[in-house]
């Protein structure tokens, strides 16, 4: 059926948008072209240094797919343009391999349709033609050919499996030239953030042998990496980097190509790899894997199942990204930060999203924390910012961190992953009933500890506080850790060290968790000291933090104890540790909740009637769905409960207008009255790990779920239901050796809860 114009005009939107960002590229490329070296050094550390995610074209339209360490970032079209600024692409270990796939029939792009990678490790995209004119003056009009592309993702063999099937809906057959051009370049994963221009390597010119193209670079760190595309059939024709096939389609039937794309690492000094995974049998049985693998990952959770249909997706969803997010390391799984930039292990974004799901899925949590203590900080490297006993920010594998450039290998410039690592100890230990993993960790324990008392401390307030040691190194080092997230009330940068209001948080509730489990290992004087120095912060932080004038506590304090007296989201998070005084902890709440804290779709990190406020600053007033969960249980600890569900409702209801109800990194912070939708934070991951959790711990909190498992316990303290839900079961929930299904149902006053069953005596006591 033809068009209508006003249809025919949308469907040519996204070619017009593809030539103005083409175009916008070309631009970029000329401005580095003439950029000086001293100006490219400055850039280089800018970037580095303040913590920004990418400065790339924005991927808020990327479709991504993801199997363990090996993963896919591609436009909505499928395709990875061969030129320009863009963090498209196949990755492996910190690694873009592909970096440039683009198909054109008969020397025309197909026009998208629709693509989804819904199920976290496959994506489709179909696509239709424009005109295309063949040989011999043939026409085949638009639409006329149905084009889907399907692509796989098989960590075993490293390698990426595609399937270009082409349906002909027209009456006569028809033969297409359908070329693929292809472009490796082997960047780090940072180069792509476009921290370097330079390729540090060299790489071989591509090559075709034996039928594969192949391309292959020898880097810096001595590792070979090489990327090999066979194709079924064989083309009819090669260029340098291109294939091109004649491909007969007869009428109303379909003819298809099948890619197989597989990336390597080896030792230079190592023979090279011969062996190429099998292109056309493999689909299908790693289809059938993958769907198990799914299928078993999301029946080891806590089920949940409600009256809401949008509630139900939101949390599939989480829990479907969550699986596509899990990486390995050593043998242990964590959750890795974010498709595209951060696929790494990362020490607060693993700890947090582990602490969000203690309740789904708590073993990961083990993992985690035994992973990130093999790295735990051993002695003082400024160039790392490695102390002893510091839990680390984020390791990479690259090419730049096996030279040296940059000093991940792991970096240490986190001030909050040692007392989330400790947090995350004791909590997963009141889920679990068992202090296995804490004698086991005992020393680790200990070190951490003995670092926050010790290094945390930089200038002898009692605060752990944080001053970048390394010059290539992150200026702010909390969760706003861009460079000019920690800011004065006149606008102007912090001045270090700086002591941010959460970590106190952290650290208060950490010595207390920690307590808890040398209390019950037999060690109370232990205990008893662990409490009085985290009662003896409490104290001093309510005393230090409250700023009378805003009704709230400050963002920082920063040298020689001044305020950083902005207002921010971060004390939110503070009341989730419990360290605020009972009437400071509701002021807070209120001023938190006011219009320019709050858009509607959440509280913004940053008041806009701040002078640094900026709805599409990284920190600066965008909002974060992980941030909000977290403000979230901090305002049920105080009971305000009407505030929690606030949080909750606008969360789920965001999540509602983004892609198969994926919660993204951040969202702009503009109101919800001005756009009705949330507006998309250009560069933010998606998916990415803590956003997942958010929903997840926002049941946990709303309904009230407090685990004590020493003594076969699950407390549920004042159950409450988000306005959009009626009914919440939830089965399978794990408290120690025992399990429970529960049934949560609205009330007037509150939800009303029936134990359905549980196993291992495990007792449910509900309380209001």
């Amino acid at each position: 059926m033809a068009k209508s114009k006003q249809e025919a005009s949308a469907a040519g939107k996204p070619r017009e948008t593809g030539r103005a960002n083409e175009a916008a590229r070309s631009a970029r490329e000329e401005e580095r072209a003439r950029e000086t070296p001293e100006a490219r050094q400055e850039r280089k550390q800018r970037v580095l240094t303040q913590g920004q995610p990418a400065i790339v074209g924005s991927i808020a339209d990327a479709v991504s797919v993801k199997n363990l360490n090996l993963f896919y970032v591609a436009a909505p079209d499928g395709q990875l343009p061969l030129k320009g600024d863009h963090g498209f692409g196949l990755y492996l270990n910190d690694c873009r391999f592909l970096c440039g796939y683009e198909m054109t029939i008969a020397g025309v792009a197909p026009l998208p349709l629709a693509s989804t990678a819904e199920r976290g490790f496959r994506a489709l995209f179909e696509l239709t033609n424009p005109d295309l004119h063949l040989d011999g003056n043939k026409l085949i009009p638009n639409e006329e050919l149905g084009i889907r592309w399907e692509r796989i993702l098989d960590a075993d063999q490293a390698a990426a499996h595609e399937i270009l099937t082409f349906r002909n809906f027209g009456q006569d057959a028809c033969d297409l030239p359908v070329t693929l051009r292809f472009n490796a370049g082997f960047e780090d994963v940072f180069n792509v953030r476009e921290l370097l221009l330079e390729v540090p390597g060299n790489p071989d010119p591509p090559a075709w042998r034996d039928g594969k193209l192949q391309f292959v670079y020898h880097g810096a760190d001595r590792i070979r990496r090489k990327v090999t595309i066979q194709f079924s059939p064989a083309p009819d024709s090669t260029e340098e980097t291109a294939a091109t096939f004649r491909i007969n389609v007869p009428a109303r039937d379909a003819s298809a190509i099948s890619v197989t794309i597989a990336c390597s690492e080896q030792a230079e000094d190592e023979e090279p790899e011969r062996r190429m995974p099998q292109l056309s049998t493999r689909v299908n049985d790693l289809i059938g894997s993958l769907r198990k693998d799914s299928k078993r990952w999301m029946g080891q959770h806590t089920k949940m199942q409600s009256d809401s249909l949008l509630l139900n997706s939101v949390v599939d969803r989480s829990l479907r990204d969550l699986g596509m997010l899990r990486s390995q390391l050593q043998g242990e799984q964590y959750f890795a930060a974010g498709v595209p930039w951060f696929v790494a292990l990362f020490g607060r974004d693993s700890l947090i999203v582990a602490l969000e799901m203690l309740a789904f899925k708590p073993d990961i949590a083990t993992q985690t924390l035994r992973l990130l203590a093999r790295y735990q900080g051993e002695r003082v490297d400024g160039w790392r910012d490695e102390q002893p006993g510091k839990i680390l920010h984020e390791l990479r594998v690259g090419e730049l961190a096996g030279t040296g450039e940059i000093p991940h290998t792991p970096f240490y410039g986190t001030v909050d992953a040692t007392p989330l690592f400790l947090l995350l100890l004791g909590r997963l230990s009141a889920w679990t009933g068992d202090l296995a993993l804490f004698h086991e960790l005992r020393d680790p324990v200990e070190h951490a500890l003995a670092w926050i008392d010790e290094y945390g401390d930089i200038s002898g307030q009692g605060y752990v506080e944080y001053q970048c040691a390394s010059e290539k190194g992150l200026v702010n080092q909390g969760w706003k850790d861009s460079g000019d997230a920690i800011v004065r009330a006149d606008g102007t940068l912090a001045t270090p060290p700086i002591a941010l209001v959460e970590v106190q948080g952290y650290v208060y509730a950490a010595k207390y968790s920690i307590a808890d489990l040398y209390e019950r290992a037999g060690e109370p004087e232990r205990a008893s000291e662990l409490r009085r120095e985290a009662d003896a912060l409490r104290t001093r932080f309510n005393r230090d933090f409250w700023c009378e004038e805003d009704g709230i506590f400050v963002l920082a304090l920063e040298a020689e104890g001044r305020q950083a007296a902005v207002v921010s989201s971060n004390p939110g998070q503070a009341l989730w540790t419990g360290i605020a005084d009972e009437e400071k902890a509701h002021r807070t709440v209120a001023r938190l909740l006011k219009d320019d804290m709050f858009s509607g779709w959440g509280v913004r990190t940053l008041s806009t009637e701040e002078r640094r406020y900026n709805p599409v600053g990284y920190h600066l007033g965008t909002v974060w769905p992980h941030d909000n969960a977290l403000l979230a249980a901090g305002f049920r600890r105080y009971r305000e409960d009407a505030a929690a569900l606030k949080i909750f409702t606008a969360t789920t209801e965001a999540a509602m207008h983004f892609r198969h109800h994926r919660l993204p990194e951040a969202m702009a912070g503009f109101r919800r009255e001005d756009f009705r939708v949330p507006v998309h934070y250009p560069v933010a991951c998606h998916p990415q790990a803590w956003a997942a959790g958010a929903v997840p711990l926002l049941l946990t909190t709303c309904l009230g779920l407090e685990p004590d498992a020493f003594a076969g316990k699950l407390r549920i303290v004042r159950p409450r239901l988000p306005d959009f839900v009626d009914r919440i079961e939830l089965r399978d929930l794990h408290v120690g050796q025992g399990t429970a299904d529960l049934e949560f149902r609205r009330t007037a006053n509150g939800a009303a809860v029936d134990v359905l069953r549980t196993t291992a005596q495990l007792d449910v006591d509900v309380e209001e």
